[in-house]
C-alpha cells in the first residue's frame, strides 16, 4: 500500500502538469499552444473536463488572432507577406485537422475553420515573391546574397514544387555563396612517405566528406580546382609538417641493490629441542633497462586570401607519441624484490614497430586539432 502511495506521489506533479497545461497555455495568452495542448490531452481522454473547458475558451480566441495577423499582413508593405500570411492560414489548417482527428475536441469545436482553399492560391504568390527577390539579390554578385538568395530559391520550390527553373537557380546561388578553398598538402619526406601519405589521405578524406560545419565552404584539392576550371577562388589552405622526428630512441640503465628484512630463511633448534622460524634480511642485485622510442612533429595549417595573399590564419599544432619497453635480471635472493620489479626481470627486449606506426600514432592528435581549428575558423563563413 505504501508503495502505491508513493508511486501516486512522485506521479502527482506530471499528472497535474498535464491536466492544466493547456489551461496554463490560455492563461498566458498562447491560445494557439492551448488548443494543441487541450486537444492532445482529449485524444487521450475524451471526456477530460479542464481540457474541453480550455479548448473552449482558447479555440475561437486563436482563430481570430491567425486570421487578423494574416489579413494584417496582407494588406502591409512587406517582402515576403504572401509566405507570412500562408503561415498563418497553414496554423489555421492545422488546429482543424488536429481538432478533426480528435473526437473528443471534436464534441466541443463541432465546426473547426479551415482555409484549405486558400492555401493554393497563396503558395503560388509567395512562390513569386521568393523568387523574384531571389533573382534580385543573385545579380548583386556578393557571397551573402548569393547565399540569402539560395534559401530563397528553395523556399519558392518548397511553396511550388519546381516553380520555374528554381531549381537550376539554387545550384547557381550556391555556387556563387560557397567560399572555394584549395588546399595544399606539403608532401612528407620520402622517408616515411606510406606514413605521410596515409596521414595526408585522412585530411583529404575529413574536407571532402566529413566537414559538415558550414554547407557554404568547398575545399578542393589542387587537381580537383584545375578539373573543375574554377574561375576563382577564395582562399589557400597550406598544410605542412615543420619539424617531426620518428623513432627517436633513448635507453636507460639502472642497477642497484636492493633488500627485504623479517624474511623467513629457515628454521633453528632450541637447546630444548623445539624448532623455530628464522628470519634475516635478504638481497639481490637488479638491473633494469627501460627503452623510449619518442615520435613526434610540429604542423603548420596556414590561410591565405587568394587574391591579396594576405594571411588569414596561421595555427600550429604538436603531436607526441612515446613507445617504451622494460625488461631486466638480477642476482640473488628474488624474495627481496616487489612484485613490480619481478615482473621486469621476466621481460625481455622487444623491437619497437615500424616506423608507419610511429608515424600514424604521434599524427592522431595533430589531426585531431587540425579538425577543430578548421570547424571554428570556417563555421561563420
Amino acid at each position: 500500500m505504501k508503495r502505491i502511495l508513493l508511486l501516486l506521489m512522485l506521479s502527482a506533479p506530471a499528472l497535474f502538469y498535464s491536466c492544466t497545461s493547456g489551461k496554463k497555455a490560455y492563461e498566458k495568452g498562447d491560445y494557439y499552444s492551448a488548443v494543441l495542448k487541450s486537444v492532445d490531452r482529449l485524444r487521450k481522454n475524451p471526456n477530460h473536463k479542464k481540457s474541453k473547458e480550455a479548448l473552449r475558451n482558447s479555440y475561437p480566441l486563436a482563430l481570430q488572432k491567425l486570421e487578423q495577423n494574416a489579413t494584417n499582413t496582407l494588406n502591409s508593405n512587406r517582402e515576403f507577406k504572401y509566405g507570412e500570411a500562408l503561415n498563418y492560414y497553414n496554423q489555421i489548417n492545422r488546429l482543424y485537422n488536429e481538432i478533426r482527428a480528435s473526437p473528443g475536441a471534436l464534441s466541443v469545436i463541432s465546426n473547426p475553420k479551415n482555409y484549405i482553399d486558400n492555401v493554393a492560391s497563396l503558395k503560388e504568390k509567395a512562390a513569386k515573391e521568393s523568387y523574384d527577390a531571389a533573382v534580385l539579390r543573385l545579380n548583386r554578385d556578393t557571397r551573402e546574397d548569393a547565399k540569402s538568395a539560395y534559401f530563397m530559391f528553395r523556399d519558392a520550390n518548397n511553396y511550388v514544387p519546381n516553380y520555374k527553373d528554381a531549381l537550376k537557380k539554387m545550384e547557381e546561388a550556391k555556387f556563387m555563396a560557397t567560399l572555394k578553398v584549395v588546399v595544399e598538402q606539403i608532401p612528407v619526406p620520402q622517408l616515411y612517405n606510406l606514413s605521410g601519405a596515409f596521414f595526408q589521405d585522412k585530411i583529404e578524406e575529413y574536407l571532402h566528406s566529413h566537414y559538415r560545419s558550414n554547407e557554404f565552404v568547398r575545399f578542393y584539392t589542387p587537381r580537383e580546382a584545375d578539373t573543375e576550371k574554377l574561375p576563382f577562388v577564395d582562399q589557400y589552405m597550406r598544410l605542412q609538417f615543420d619539424d617531426f622526428v620518428v623513432g627517436e630512441t633513448h635507453t636507460e640503465k639502472n642497477t642497484e641493490t636492493v633488500s627485504k628484512d623479517s624474511v623467513k630463511v629457515g628454521s633453528v633448534t632450541l637447546e630444548d629441542g623445539t624448532k623455530v622460524d628464522a628470519y634475516n634480511t635478504v638481497t639481490a642485485k637488479i638491473t633494469t633497462f627501460k627503452k623510449q622510442v619518442v615520435s613526434k612533429g610540429l604542423f603548420s595549417m596556414q590561410i591565405l586570401d587568394a587574391n591579396t595573399k594576405a594571411v588569414l590564419n596561421h595555427r600550429k599544432f604538436t603531436g607526441e607519441y612515446v613507445w617504451f619497453t622494460q625488461w631486466g635480471s638480477f642476482n640473488g635472493d628474488e624474495r627481496a624484490l616487489t612484485d613490480e620489479q619481478l615482473a621486469i626481470c621476466q621481460n625481455r627486449e622487444v623491437p619497437p614497430p615500424q616506423p608507419q606506426f610511429l608515424f600514424i600514432e604521434f599524427t592522431r592528435p595533430i589531426y585531431d586539432q587540425l579538425v577543430t581549428a578548421v570547424n571554428s575558423f570556417y563555421g561563420n563563413y
